[in-house]
């Protein structure tokens, strides 16, 4: 096995654990922004995968999807950056640091409203 493959192989490795982590911070939270960035990072490591496998299959297909990937990734990052700094704006409570607004309290507060 040659030095390329190896490398190849432990970043295929890598980049499998990064998704597991950040999958556990999408799901552990606490908050919004916390997810956000999970989903970003998520996004970021499936891109490397696709260029990881663009180069194991020497494929060059693969390289388009990472692109087109990596385009839809940013534009969810911005719609989902602006919906948190509305939703900021609009309860007047911060969505990160102290006095966060955290999923529970989002759904309580969804629930009385609409209830």
């Amino acid at each position: 096995m040659d030095l390329l493959a190896t490398a190849i192989e432990i970043s295929f490795v890598l980049v499998m654990l990064g998704v597991a982590f950040a999958f556990a911070r999408l799901i552990l939270g606490p908050t919004l922004p916390d997810r956000i960035v999970a989903l970003d990072m998520m996004t970021v490591l499936i891109v490397s995968f696709c260029g990881l496998y663009a180069i194991l299959s020497e494929d060059t297909a693969f390289i388009d999807v990472a692109i087109v990937l990596a385009l839809v990734g940013f534009l969810a990052t911005v719609a989902l950056a602006r919906f948190v700094e509305r939703r900021r704006v609009r309860s007047g409570r911060p969505t990160y640091g102290p006095g966060a607004i955290s999923a529970g309290e989002d759904a309580k507060a969804e629930e009385t409203s609409n209830g």
